[in-house]
């Protein structure tokens, strides 16, 4: 069974910082890209970060480049999301995705998300 299982949102103060993580499972986590995504109330999801699939490769949405930071443990199939400096705007519900491109295909899956509130 498919499983991407994120944890670590909450409420955190304008300036503060979380990490989020996600762990896979009923898949092979190395020979997946990943990727951050976000969604607000009444907003389309957007893309927030990915990585590539041994790590060497990361691209950021303008909005949080400099403030988050993604990364992946393919030993313990964990990817991460390191969100510091955050401001009311990075409110919303975060979603871990991992998404294999293949000749025969796509195959992509989605966590359940984790909601991440930023309010003094």
């Amino acid at each position: 069974q498919v499983q991407l299982v994120e944890s670590g949102g909450g409420l955190v103060q304008p300036g503060g910082s979380l990490r989020l993580s996600c762990v896979a499972s009923g898949f092979t986590f190395s020979m997946y890209a990943m990727r951050w995504y976000r969604q607000a109330p009444g907003q389309e999801r957007e893309l927030v970060a990915t990585i590539s699939t041994t790590g060497g490769t990361t691209t950021y949405a303008g909005s949080v480049k400099g403030r988050f930071t993604i990364s992946r443990d393919n030993a313990k199939n964990t990817v991460a999301l390191q969100m510091n400096s955050l401001q009311p705007e990075d409110t919303a519900v975060y979603y871990c995705y991992a998404l294999r491109l293949t000749i025969a295909g796509r195959q992509d899956y989605w966590g359940q998300g984790t909601q991440v509130t930023v309010s003094s």
